[in-house]
């Protein structure tokens, strides 16, 4: 009996061991898969995350609605615009943009108005950077009142200058130039350079300064081949900035010119006459007058984010 029991054994255990295996493989076969878990904590960063990505597409969509209905105007004749609301151009022409190209007094309010805005950034950024640097290098008596004298004339609006300018251009025989509506504008623009390329040149290390001198630079040409190359991101950043400003600048640029000098600014309230408003027109106007602020910003994007990055934009 003895032997037969111990023989028996391992075939009971592996039918045991069988069957149980059996039964929990049935047990978990049948229960349904558990679902991930997830903490309050985690549960309302998901909820966040997804508000802040609606109020994201939210922002964009107004952001560019304006634009998008600037442009689907441009391509729609008068009647069509003042017939109703459409998404579309249900009679798509490109007359608007024909009429602009082809006179003279419209597509030359553009040009005058790149000439003297490149004419203004050029001549802020040469006032700006050497008063820049003697800003952010030197202590003298009075630098912080300067510099804030400098700010409070950027503070002051247009119209506070526009008697003194036009009386003196039209003395001097600067009325309906390019390079009185330039240097006008750098009333403006210059104490703005001078704010945001002294962040930028007080970034950099005296000890540059320095050591450049022990190498036998002179000031000249330390400057424009070591220092200027340390700083562009803040040259690009002001850039921009002058750019903006002297390309939207309303009041002074029609003051100041009559013909030869007519920004597109002013050119625009042709539209306006006896008969009513030519909106496809100067909707086309429109469209054409933000292509120059696109491909300016495309072109120092990077700059205008290391200006932000820096804390000084």
């Amino acid at each position: 009996m003895t032997q037969y029991s111990t023989s028996q054994s391992p075939n009971v255990s592996a039918s045991n061991t069988s069957t149980s295996t059996t039964k929990s493989t049935q047990k978990y076969a049948g229960s349904p898969t558990q679902s991930p878990v997830f903490s309050h904590a985690e549960k309302r960063a998901r909820n966040a995350n997804l508000r802040s990505r609606i109020g994201l597409v939210v922002y964009v969509v107004l952001l560019l609605l304006p634009i998008y209905w600037l442009v689907n105007m441009s391509f729609k004749t008068n009647t069509e615009i003042l017939s109703g609301l459409s998404f579309f151009p249900a009679d798509f022409t490109l007359e608007n943009y024909a009429k602009i190209f082809g006179d003279p007094t419209w597509y030359m309010g553009y040009v005058n108005s790149i000439f003297y805005v490149s004419m203004n950034m050029v001549i802020s950024l040469i006032v700006a950077l050497p008063a820049a640097y003697a800003f952010s290098r030197y202590r003298f008596i009075g630098d912080k009142h300067m510099f804030f004298w400098l700010l409070s004339n950027r503070m002051a609006p247009p119209a506070v200058f526009l008697l003194p300018f036009f009386q003196l251009y039209s003395s001097v025989g600067l009325f309906d130039t390019h390079i009185a509506v330039a240097l006008a504008h750098c009333l403006f623009n210059v104490p703005l350079a001078v704010w945001i390329l002294e962040g930028f040149m007080s970034g950099v290390p005296r000890e540059i300064d320095e050591t450049a001198y022990i190498d036998g630079y002179t000031f000249p040409r330390f400057f424009v081949r070591i220092f200027i190359p340390l700083i562009r991101s803040g040259i690009g950043v002001t850039a921009f900035f002058c750019f903006m400003f002297s390309w939207v600048e309303l009041l002074l640029a029609r003051t100041l010119t009559s013909v030869e000098a007519k920004p597109i600014a002013a050119i625009m309230t042709r539209t306006v006459s006896a008969s009513g408003m030519d909106w496809g027109l100067l909707a086309a106007a429109g469209v054409l007058t933000i292509i120059p602020g696109m491909l300016v910003i495309y072109f120092v994007r990077n700059h205008v984010a290391k200006g932000f990055a820096l804390g000084r934009v």
